[in-house]
């Protein structure tokens, strides 16, 4: 796995355990991470569109030199990842005007839909039950699109 910096912490995700009596065929980020996306309902990148298009809001949580490279994700909002949960959960004073239904779809876009995951989990168990992510987030978009 290629080494990367920015939101999704591949590189960490692909080191074994040390000491802590993980196996190094599963570290303690991976079984993390395949029990935060067994509670979701994971989009494709052909289907946002259809996602936005049905009233999701889409949030774009990659770093800023991350968009500066790629390019923005249309329709997206930009939410800085350390402040996610503070701006869409509907009962802080802090939140997006847009963040004041616990019902609506969110689709949660990092780099490559690893700290995605871990984020839409996060903001489900502070009530956002529809929270989600996009399966390989903005490159596998990205990707799809340049196909099409």
């Amino acid at each position: 796995m290629e080494q990367s910096t920015g939101c999704d912490g591949d590189a960490a995700a692909s080191q074994p355990g040390s000491g802590s009596g993980v196996s190094a065929e599963t570290s303690a980020i991976d079984q993390l991470l395949r029990e935060s996306r067994a509670g979701l309902e994971r989009v494709q990148p052909w289907d946002l569109e259809k996602e936005i298009a049905a009233g999701a809001m889409v949030v774009d949580t990659r770093p800023a030199d991350q968009r500066d490279r790629d390019g923005a994700l249309p329709g997206a909002v930009v939410i800085d990842r350390n402040v996610l949960e503070w701006r869409l959960d509907p009962s802080s004073p802090h939140r997006i005007p847009d963040a004041d239904d616990p019902g609506r779809r969110i689709v949660i876009v990092c780099n490559e839909g690893y700290s995605s995951s871990l984020a839409a989990h996060t903001l489900q168990r502070l009530g956002l039950t529809r929270a989600t992510d996009l399966i390989g987030g903005f490159q596998a978009w990205a990707a799809w699109r340049a196909g099409h």
